[in-house]
Order: C-alpha cells, then structure tokens, then sequence
C-alpha cells in the first residue's frame, strides 16, 4: 500500500547478471524483436505485465481479459508476478532494459524518471487515448499525481468516489460503551476514562480480565508511521498526518504551507507521553511496541470481543462485514488533545489528499514496444467504463458483475463466495482504469463500509483547511533530491527509531528527548525539511 522514496535502479556488470538470472523467472517478459511480434495471421502481439496477489486468479483466466484480446485485435501474451517476488524483478528488469509492452501496477513514475529511455512519455500518445485524456480532463489531479516535470510515463488508476477517503479511522466498541452507560469520548481525559472502563468492568461480560482497552499496532523499524500507526493521535494536536502513503509516514508535515518534521515538535512528545501512560497504566499492551500481535487480538472470532478501541482501516479490523465482532464497532472522531479545541482537532488527510482513491503506478509502456499503436488501443480500452468496472467488480458474463441501468452496476453473491475462498475473480485495486464518479455500485461492501466510516470526521477533515496544511499526493520529488532524502533517512531513523520507542513506553523524559533532538540536528533533518519545502512550494504555491 506503500509508496515509498524509490529505490536506485540496480547497475554494473553484477547487477546485469543477477538481472539475468531474476528475468529467467519472469519468463522473458520484456521486448522482443520485431520479427516476432505478429501472429502467423498478422495479429501484433502485446506481452501485458501484472503484479498479482496470491488470493487472485490468474489474469488469464478472467473472461474480461480474453474480451479485451478480442477487442483490441491483438495476440496478448499475460505474463504475471507474485507482489513477493516483484520488488526484487523490477531492479533486475531496469537493470538490463528488459521491460514488458505494457506493464500493470509495476512501474513508478519515480522509477521511469530514473530511467526515462525505457519508458514511453505517454503525452505524445493522449489523443490516440480518448478515455485516458478524458480522465485527466475530468480528474486533473490524477494527471499531476503522475507529472514529471511535464512527461507523462505512467498513468494512475482511480477505483472511484467511494474510495475516496481515508484509509485510516479510529474505532471504538460501541457494544461495550452502551453496556457501562459511557459515552464516545471527544478528548484525551474522556478517553482514558473510558479506557480505564473498559479495563475493570468486565465489558465483554465473560467474567475474566481479558480485555484489551486499547489496541495498538507495532511502531515499524525503517520509518516513523505508517498504516494505523499510534501517531495517528497527532491530528488530536492539531498536526494532519496523512499515513496512507508519502513523507508523513516519515513524519513531514505541513502547517500554514511551511514544512518541518513532528519529531521536532512539542506535540510529539506530548503524543508518546500519552503513549507511555497507557502503556504505564495497563490500558494498551505492554508490549505493543513491538508485538506481531495486533491483528490476532483484534480478530478472536465468535462474539467476544477482546479490544475495545483500535486505529484501522474500518470494522474489518475484527471480522468479516457483518460479523458479530464487525456489528460491535463504530468510527469515532479523534479525541482532542489537552489545550486542543474542537476546532482545531484534524484527521488524518490520506483521503482528501487522494491517496485512497488514487494510485500513482498501474500502467506503463515500454518505449520499445514493437506494436506501438496497438498498446495505446489496449490501454484505451482499459480505461473505458466497460473494462475498469470489471477489472474492479468482475467480468459480467461470469454473473460476478451485473449491469443495472446506465453507468450502475451490482457485485454479485457469486463475487463474494470467489473472494472468500480465496481466488478473486478480479484485479481489484490493481486495476489499470478509472471509475468515474456517475458509475454507481450497490454490493461493494470494501467501499461502503470505508466511507461509511469515514463519515465520523468529515468536520475534522474541514478544520484541515485545505493543500496549506498537508502534502497533496502529486508532491514529489526530483531523482537527486531522492536519493538526499532517503540516504537522510536511512540514517536518522537507525538512530532515532530506538529512542522513539523507549519513549512510547517510558515517556520522553527531558534527557531522552534533548538527544532525540540533538541527534535530528546532526544527521541532516534540517536538510531533507529544506528539500520538501522546494517541492511543495513547487508544485502547491
């Protein structure tokens, strides 16, 4: 779900070699001559690229896929990698220039800036692209999120209006609140209160002391945050995180368009001494910090709960939608740190900025591809209403999709029961497309249940107001500046990450902290704020 500072591509003669063992796995997925790139019939062929999950079916044996190679008139050759694998690939790939026609949900923009002879800049191609240009027209800021400095090398995808939210949320068992008589709280006090509840009063009614009050997730070991990471608590300072993905998951942060790092501030520690005293108190677990635990206690099965409140994406934290643990939760806003107004209480922007709903990497062309003009029909035709619905929902001849009137569509039980076992009949968010907002979809519980969550800080996303007070998704940064920042990084955080831990436990006290700020000085933080202050003056001023 990441999208992290890119990665240098891998050079040198070591590097081809192992790039040539790697691409013996991807079955010689990239280019080939030219001799050999049309059918005994004449037929141009298109080898397509795609990152898979495991609990997918090949792309190959979706009935949408074998519609668009008859569409297109093109022989297409489905060459497909495990997301376990393709990390490793990609730099073999770039390495020897080895790269597919066409490559799905594989290729940065960061990546094709790095190496931009491999990649096709897609601008030139736009009008031979109706639904691509149409969606850019309609979705501007899905054509800057993917920008570089005027080339277009990768298209992004848009799973549409309904993902368009946060993909972080705090829940709270409303079972539990409603049983002690206790309200959702809106402040600090107010929560540990509840929390203090939660722990002594026996709430899941099963007579033993297993409650957990509070849930938290594992602080991570190469960044600051990430997916419902506790930091979260920050927006109840007033400082918007926007953890779905950029440099907030390295603790950037933007205030009135300035740009520093939340691990200089005072509501950073003021968030790991709130921290500590759960921890201290018994209201978290004492080994949250770093547990591989967190998912297993929230999703104990059967009707007893055993968490009371936890960060996530939304009640699927605890079960299946519609489960008996998933109907004991609701969203919550974020409760006001001390000195903190209503007001000025935020949440996290993951969703306004348009990082739920956007993706910056689902399409690329090579540069050398022998079939030019029959890639570009290819992608256009993913790009139509047609092919995104069910590249996302599932091809409708199988009965996973139906269509119900113009631009609406129903997911069917045959999805669901696919899904469940395991074997998606879909690319889902991997899809190359773009949902426009008059497509409407009844039986997508993933977006329903997402925005209805969301719902709970719509006032909270108000009191953001607005790009001055947070980094959009098409904020990025050049190759040389890259390269700084995550050598930077890499640094600091080998060397602050332990410090931050020992104070989410124990509290920052005034010795700890002073070196916690003393070592940010010294390993160039100064120099990476100065960097995305550039780019966000670039690119929002």
């Amino acid at each position: 779900m990441n999208k992290g500072v890119a990665k240098k591509a891998i050079s040198g003669v070591a590097a081809a070699g192992a790039a040539a063992m790697l691409l013996t796995g991807m079955a010689a997925c990239g280019q080939s001559t030219a001799a050999n790139k049309k059918t005994s019939d004449g037929k141009p062929i298109v080898t397509i690229l795609v990152q898979q999950n495991t609990n997918q079916i090949n792309i190959k044996d979706m009935t949408w896929a074998k519609q668009l190679e008859e569409e297109s008139g093109a022989k297409i050759e489905w060459k497909t990698v495990l997301d376990t694998a393709w990390g490793q690939q990609k730099n073999a790939s770039l390495a020897a220039n080895d790269i597919a026609d066409l490559n799905i949900r594989a290729y940065h923009p960061d990546d094709a800036a790095q190496n931009p002879s491999a990649f096709e800049d897609l601008t030139d191609d736009i009008d031979k692209m109706p639904n691509v240009k149409k969606f850019f027209e309609e979705k501007p800021v899905a054509k800057k999120f993917v920008d570089v400095d005027g080339k277009v090398y990768t298209l992004p995808s848009d799973r549409g209006k309904g993902f368009a939210a946060s993909g972080q949320h705090m829940m709270i068992n409303k079972t539990w609140l409603d049983k002690l008589g206790l309200k959702v709280p809106t402040t600090w006090d107010e929560l540990t209160k509840v929390l203090e509840a939660f722990k002594t009063q026996d709430p899941n009614g099963n007579g033993k002391a297993d409650e957990i009050p509070m849930n938290l997730r594992a602080l991570p070991t190469d960044t600051l945050a990430g997916w419902w990471s506790p930091f979260l608590f920050l927006n109840s300072t007033g400082i918007a995180t926007h953890y779905n993905s950029g440099p907030s998951q390295q603790g950037y942060y933007v205030e009135n368009g300035k740009v520093g790092n939340v691990m200089q501030t005072e509501q950073f520690r003021q968030v790991l001494d709130y921290l500590a005293t759960l921890t201290k108190e018994g209201l978290a677990p004492k080994d949250w910090v770093t547990t591989d635990k967190y998912d297993s206690r929230n999703q104990v099965g059967g009707n007893v709960a055993q968490v009371g409140v936890v960060f996530g994406w939304d009640q699927t934290a605890f079960g299946a939608v519609g489960s008996d643990l998933y109907n004991q939760y609701i969203s919550m806003a974020v409760p006001s740190a001390p000195g903190v107004s209503a007001d000025k209480t935020v949440w996290d922007a993951s969703g306004i900025s348009g990082s739920n709903e956007f993706e910056d990497y689902h399409m690329a062309m090579s540069a050398n591809a022998a079939n030019k003009d029959a890639c570009l029909k290819i992608i256009n035709l993913l790009y139509s209403e047609k092919y995104s619905v069910q590249q996302l929902w599932g091809s409708i001849d199988d009965g996973y999709l139906k269509k119900t009137g113009e631009h609406s569509y129903e997911r069917t039980e045959k999805f669901q029961k696919a899904a469940d076992a395991g074997k998606s009949p879909t690319l889902e968010d991997r899809l190359a497309g773009w949902i426009p907002d008059d497509i409407t979809i009844k039986g997508d519980s993933g977006s329903d249940s997402v925005t209805a969550v969301d719902e709970a800080n719509k006032q909270q996303y108000e009191n953001i107001g607005g790009e001055k007070n947070y980094f959009p998704i098409y904020v990025r940064l050049g190759s040389e500046d890259q390269t700084t920042v995550a050598n930077n990084n890499t640094t600091i955080f080998t060397t602050v990450l332990p410090l931050i831990a020992k104070m989410a436990q124990n509290g920052a006290d005034d010795a700890t902290w002073k070196n916690l700020q003393d070592q940010l000085k010294s390993l160039n933080i100064q120099q990476n704020i100065d960097i995305w202050q550039k780019a966000y003056d670039k690119y929002v001023k």
